[in-house]
């Protein structure tokens, strides 16, 4: 399959399963929702060392959300239950509690619920209230600045983690470009976030190490520094492979996401050094989710 000069691998990313929860940060206005929301996801790229996998899914008009203020939407993974519980209660206090003017609501209403302000009211020190609106429970809690607005709970729902597919271009300002057009692309899918810094990771890895200690290591048969030293999936062409991970509320949120990115950066063509499209394929090693390229692509 070739699209725009760009050969498309005759291969899939290999995805696993996870546990999901949206929140929804409000605020004075859209900066102060996003300075919360951004700490509130930060060092949140891979639940290999950060504890879970998070990141901004969109920005909400007043008119979408609980408080009719600017909001920003967000989305956190990880592999359990518990292990997202506890990621979604520590981010949230250190993160959204603190930030000025901010207020904390559920993102999604369906499957288990897992505590928001359920225990952050604490911090309230027994001045806190609870208020029940339409079947739900939200805490005021008072801060310096007013009083701090959060829902008792959220939704927890099963979803797919690690959707992936790799750019190869002739340089590395070639692969930052084509990524670029594909995260641009991918932001307006809903229901799926790009974990890594800007979307884009290129410390791509495979499952193991030759050090017993490492879960992951480099993806060596990608780098093109190590063309001669191990055996290699690049031409002698390619001097960049980045990768774009994938984390969504479904496999279909995910394969819809990754059809938009992949057309996107192939609409920057060979004609400006983009080669290959490829995916991160551990030979079933990772996860039961398969994500085809060329069926996605079809």
């Amino acid at each position: 399959m070739i699209i725009n000069g760009v050969h498309i691998d005759e291969t899939f990313a290999e995805a696993f399963p996870m546990r999901a929860t949206r929140v929804i940060v409000t605020a004075q206005n859209l900066k102060w929702a996003h300075y919360a929301a951004h700490a509130m996801t930060g060092f949140a790229t891979s639940v290999i060392a950060c504890g879970c996998e998070a990141g901004i899914e969109r920005e909400l008009d007043p008119a979408e959300t609980p408080d009719g203020r600017p909001g920003v939407s967000a989305l956190l993974f990880a592999m359990g239950g518990k292990g997202l519980a506890k990621q979604l209660e520590t981010r949230a206090g250190q993160c959204v509690l603190t930030s000025p003017t901010s207020a904390l609501f559920a993102g999604l209403d369906e499957g288990e619920q897992i505590p928001l302000g359920k225990n952050l009211r604490y911090f309230g020190d027994g001045f806190q209230i609870s208020k029940r609106i339409g079947g739900k429970r939200y805490w005021r809690v008072p801060v310096m600045d007013g009083e701090f607005l959060c829902q008792e709970t959220t939704g927890m729902v099963k979803a797919v983690g690690g959707g992936n597919f790799l750019i190869l271009a002739e340089s590395q300002p070639q692969a930052l470009a084509a990524c670029e057009a594909a995260i641009e692309a991918m932001r307006r899918i809903p229901n799926v976030i790009m974990p890594f810094p800007g979307g884009v990771v290129r410390s791509g890895s495979k499952v193991g190490s030759k050090y017993k200690t490492l879960p992951a290591s480099t993806n060596d048969a990608f780098c093109p520094t190590l063309k001669g030293q191990t055996r290699t999936e690049l031409s002698p062409e390619i001097e960049s492979v980045m990768e774009i991970v994938i984390d969504g509320l479904s496999d279909a949120d995910i394969a819809k996401a990754m059809r938009a990115g992949v057309a996107a950066a192939c609409g920057l063509g060979a004609a400006n050094g983009i080669r290959r499209v490829s995916a991160g394929n551990y030979g079933g090693k990772l996860g039961p989710f398969l994500f085809h390229l060329r069926e996605i692509m079809a």
